[in-house]
């Protein structure tokens, strides 16, 4: 009913009756009245005026199950936004919850993470309010071979997500870093529990440095934030909402074909090293080459300087550019 109650103030220019609530939520008018106190608590401002109803004049900026509720809408992808005030990993909690026998489309979000995870086990900081952390669990109903396409349609959705709510352009390190202005702004981590022939979910791991104010001296060289980047905050559950309809978006054109044919060009315009010369290293082996776009199974097409045209596939392979991360 938060979700529902705070949707009909956003969308509402003025006023929005007591009564006009419980008839459109089938409730009472303690029910909203309580609704509304919560909210306050919650820091929400509110105006009550009488004769003419409610009117919301300042929301926080919070990541809340009810917030992103009430911004998304309804969206066909998603069955059920959770939300947690701390938690260990929301990739943690959501191969639980599927594990135990969930099977709806879930997005998980937290404020806080405390064993929050990159690629290869590295640990990914998340504090408390100042980004977004997220997962959505998935049941996809294709071969188990196409699922790892999934993290390029979700970098994809992120950054133009990150355009569209936060003005910034970003581009794709790839496969799973956003980019920008050189630095890392958000990172994928995508995992899946299958048999040899059907997928029994994948779980779809974003973090996102929306609101840093500043990272410790080891990282300011490779990560930023939208902050950071833009001077002013984001609004952390309109950025969610946008990311999730580009990603709804993307991936019913994905399911369609279970490949990138549909999406290669616009997934290039963002690509950060199209058409420049990268270094590519696989443990002590080291390779260069020029970047010249991707592939329709995700991988990253290169033109090896002896000519040869090759094709990297992701796994432990690192992509970096030739004076550094990017």
């Amino acid at each position: 009913m938060k979700a529902n109650i705070l949707s009909m103030l956003k969308e509402s220019q003025s006023y929005v009756s007591g009564q006009e609530m419980c008839n459109a939520l089938g409730v009472s008018r303690t029910a909203v009245w309580k609704v509304m106190n919560q909210l306050k608590e919650e820091g929400y401002v509110i105006e009550a005026v009488s004769n003419k109803g409610y009117s919301l004049t300042y929301r926080p900026n919070t990541i809340t199950d009810y917030e992103v509720k009430s911004t998304l809408g309804n969206l066909d992808l998603i069955d059920e936004v959770l939300y947690y005030e701390t938690i260990d990993s929301t990739n943690i909690v959501a191969k639980q919850l599927a594990n135990a026998g969930e099977d709806r489309n879930l997005l998980l979000l937290a404020e806080e993470q405390t064993a929050g995870r990159g690629r290869r086990g590295r640990a990914w900081s998340s504090p408390k309010g100042a980004g977004i952390w997220m997962s959505l669990l998935l049941h996809p109903q294709i071969a188990p071979e196409h699922a790892s396409m999934i993290t390029l349609v979700s970098a994809l959705a992120l950054v133009k997500g990150i355009e569209q709510a936060a003005g910034i352009r970003a581009q794709i390190k790839w496969p799973n870093d956003i980019i920008v202005n050189g630095k890392k702004v958000c990172g994928i981590l995508t995992e899946m529990n299958s048999e040899l022939d059907y997928i029994h979910y994948v779980v779809l791991g974003m973090g996102i440095n929306a609101n840093t104010k500043e990272f410790p001296e080891e990282l300011r060289s490779i990560a930023t934030s939208l902050y950071m980047e833009g001077g002013k905050e984001v609004d952390r559950a309109g950025l969610v909402a946008e990311v999730m309809k580009q990603f709804s978006s993307y991936y019913h054109r994905f399911l369609q074909t279970e490949d990138l044919s549909g999406l290669r060009e616009e997934y290039e315009e963002y690509l950060v090293h199209k058409d420049q010369m990268i270094r590519i290293i696989n443990g002590q082996d080291s390779m260069e080459g020029y970047a010249l776009g991707i592939g329709e199974d995700g991988s990253l097409t290169v033109r090896l300087l002896d000519e040869t045209i090759t094709q990297i596939i992701s796994g432990e392979i690192s992509v970096r550019g030739m004076n550094g991360y990017v």
